[in-house]
């Protein structure tokens, strides 16, 4: 068999995981007993697991989670109140298929944002596209595409991605212009995709801060009547984790 030539036409085809399997079998002596089936049966698994990382990173690299966190690395020892069944029913990603949306509640420091990274980290590995927002910055970023022309792009993929994760919702009152994307983008939403919320403020103080009763009803019927929850409380975890390092 002329390896060269074969492992030339497979990268052709757009098949790289299939040649590098290929030159990796030839050069392996204990293959030489292996049948065709059971070759062609590495190659193709070669491949598959190749493309399906690509495609991970592909995911991981669009959805712009803020911190590198997983689920498998969630202190359940912490004191913070995380309802932890609710948390292994969120790992699933039932709610996220549904779609339903999920509140991320507590007070600075108890792991919000990583807990949202860690579920956005499992939507990607379970094939779900995923974008991560800070709703500080979206805004200004919204405010901006709507003067050069990339607005309607920029909604369009906020309506569009699976999982949209809005972090640190809520530190300031919103503005005419802020409350009229919110609502655009909630409404793109609404029965096509999920919504994973992070605030410090409790839920019970959002329609204040939102504004405009109105639009401020219409947001929160589209956000919260469907939502899990999650409460955390205690103290700030990295404070903590700072004072561990002071003192060692």
């Amino acid at each position: 068999m002329l390896t060269h030539p074969t492992v030339d036409q497979l990268v052709k085809l757009g098949l790289a995981g299939m040649a590098r399997a290929f030159t990796a079998l030839q050069d392996n002596q204990g293959a030489a007993g292996l049948g065709h089936a059971e070759w062609l049966a590495l190659l193709l698994d070669r491949e598959a697991t190749e493309r399906s990382n690509r495609q991970l990173t592909a995911r991981l690299r669009h959805a712009r989670l803020r911190q590198r966190a997983t689920i498998e690395d969630v202190d359940w020892r912490a004191a913070r109140g995380l309802d932890r069944a609710l948390f292994q029913r969120l790992i699933a990603g039932d709610w996220i298929e549904a779609p339903q949306n999920l509140i991320i509640e507590g007070p600075t420091g108890v792991g919000k944002s990583w807990l949202a990274c860690a579920l956005g980290n499992k939507a990607c590995r379970d094939n779900r596209s995923v974008l991560y927002q800070r709703v500080p910055k979206l805004f200004p970023d919204l405010a901006l595409a709507r003067g050069d022309g990339r607005y309607r792009r920029l909604m369009k993929r906020l309506g569009k991605v699976r999982l949209l994760i809005l972090d640190d919702w809520g530190l300031e009152p919103f503005g005419p212009d802020q409350r009229r994307d919110l609502l655009e983008i909630v409404e793109e939403r609404y029965g096509h995709g999920a919504t994973l919320i992070t605030s410090q403020i409790p839920v019970d103080r959002w329609h204040d801060i939102i504004g405009e009763p109105t639009v401020a009803d219409a947001i929160l019927d589209r956000i919260v009547h469907n939502a899990h929850r999650l409460k955390l409380k205690g103290d700030s975890l990295r404070r903590k984790l700072a004072a561990h390092h002071a003192a060692a």
